[in-house]
């Protein structure tokens, strides 16, 4: 991988602003957590932000995040006051959730209900305090940013300054009925903030769980989320995995999510994008098992200037695994979205099963997709199989529902509806399917307040 001889020079301004905080944090935690952070700070330093110059950055650009001069939260922050808590399923409130305002967590706005036993839920930082044996066989040894495919540096620079998030552990054989809700809240400060949010999900043998993710902005500030999550499903387990995004519209998001599935067992995630003046999702699954399954889907929403980015590798380690990947998008005015997407089938994974599919809708011509997918097949018994498509609206079936007395705006409106719904099919919990059409036709009805051009 070339690097530009510079960017070393890019981490400077990260570097010096958070410099004294991994000792801050280091106090009193455990030698392999130290050791964890300084490689972490030590490679970003060497790899500074990732740029354009780099393959897997192509198409995306984090040069603004130098001039923004980010600083790291306080405990001061904490003091804001929400009005209130966003959530997916607004009919049935979640009976296990955790608040985070500006990257640490708000004990007055979660709430955990009565966990099954063998289900373990706690924010990271009381893990890393008072149960950190829980941890340290997992914690960076899922997501480990100097072996692997994609750049990382984002990922190093959230193993060093990372202070909170979640961690999940469902015991073998545990069905956990009720969600877990996870809501990440920023733009609540009066400079730009950066904060660095670690999560770790760990699912014994032939356990289930359910997992919501929101990340939202309610403030006016700028602010920088660069999350990182490890997971590890275990023989038999599914973990469903579904994440909102709807930062607001000063804030950026980084987010680098990494998955083990082992054999028999499922990964079903999906994403709904939204918000953000820049967002990049990383989502890298290594099945590692025989008849091992990973289902990724999403479905994004830009307009303005946004910048969106779905970069995804899934790596077929062992035989007879599937993979199952659709993402569709919907772009006005001059917004910009990536789809990078790359499947890697190993020597040994013989009788592979994995499909590929991008499709985006552009509303003006101002707008712009880049697509990007990949096969990378060492095997030679596999079926495999992408595509990536982009074009405008249907012109015949707009006149269609015209001519049937549908007027303009509504038939742009089910049409878009329509598309987006394939994405949506793959989601097979109807109460937050149900919940995701509903953020997309409130997307929907905001474009109307300005409407698109023909």
């Amino acid at each position: 991988m070339t690097r530009d001889k510079n960017a070393s020079d890019t981490a400077a301004p990260f570097a010096e602003r958070f410099g004294a905080l991994p000792a801050e944090l280091a106090d009193g935690e455990p030698g392999w957590l130290r050791a964890l952070r300084k490689s972490g700070l030590a490679r970003f330093q060497a790899l500074g932000l990732p740029t354009p110059k780099l393959e897997a950055w192509k198409y995306t650009n984090l040069r603004p995040l130098e001039k923004a001069g980010f600083a790291p939260g306080a405990a001061a922050d904490q003091t804001v006051s929400i009005d209130w808590v966003p959530t997916l399923v607004k009919d049935r409130p979640p009976k296990h959730r955790l608040v985070f305002v500006n990257g640490r967590l708000r004990p007055d706005y979660s709430g955990l209900g009565d966990l099954p036993a063998g289900v373990t839920l706690q924010p990271l930082a009381t893990a890393l305090a008072h149960d950190p044996g829980l941890i340290e066989g997992h914690l960076g040894r899922i997501a480990r940013a100097e072996e692997q495919a994609m750049d990382q540096a984002m990922l190093a620079l959230n193993s060093a300054f990372m202070e909170d998030g979640f961690v999940l552990k469902v015991g073998a054989g545990v069905a956990l009925r009720e969600p877990i809700e996870a809501v990440f809240i920023g733009g609540l400060g009066d400079r730009p903030l950066a904060y660095h949010p670690r999560n770790l999900i760990l699912l014994d043998d032939n356990s289930q769980a359910t997992l919501i993710e929101c990340h939202v902005g309610l403030g006016q500030g700028s602010y920088l989320s660069n999350g990182a999550t490890e997971v590890r499903v275990g023989q038999g387990a599914i973990l469903r995995h579904v994440k909102v995004q709807a930062e607001a519209e000063s804030g950026f998001h980084l987010n680098t999510t990494h998955v083990e599935v082992a054999r028999d067992a499922t990964y079903d995630a999906f994403g709904l994008s939204a918000g953000g003046q820049l967002a990049r999702n990383e989502i890298a699954v290594r099945l590692n098992g025989t008849g091992a399954h990973c289902q990724l889907g999403g479905a994004y929403m830009v307009r303005g200037e946004q910048h969106c980015d779905n970069t995804t590798v899934i790596e077929h380690i062992a035989p007879q695994a599937s993979s199952r990947e659709v993402f569709k998008g919907v772009l006005d005015d001059k917004a910009r979205a990536v789809f990078q997407g790359r499947i890697v089938v190993h020597r040994d994974a013989q009788q592979t099963d994995g499909h590929q599919l991008s499709k985006a809708l552009l509303l003006s011509d101002g707008a712009e997709i880049d697509a990007k997918p990949e096969l990378e097949i060492y095997a030679d018994d596999v079926k495999c199989s992408h595509g990536a498509t982009a074009g405008e609206l249907d012109h015949d079936a707009l006149f269609y529902l015209r001519a049937r007395g549908i007027p303009e705006p509504a038939g742009r409106r089910l049409l878009i509806q329509a598309f987006l719904a394939e994405a949506l099919e793959e989601i097979r919990a109807e109460e937050v399917r149900a919940a995701l059409t509903g953020k997309i036709e409130d997307w929907l009805t905001k474009a109307e307040r300005s409407p698109i051009e023909a």
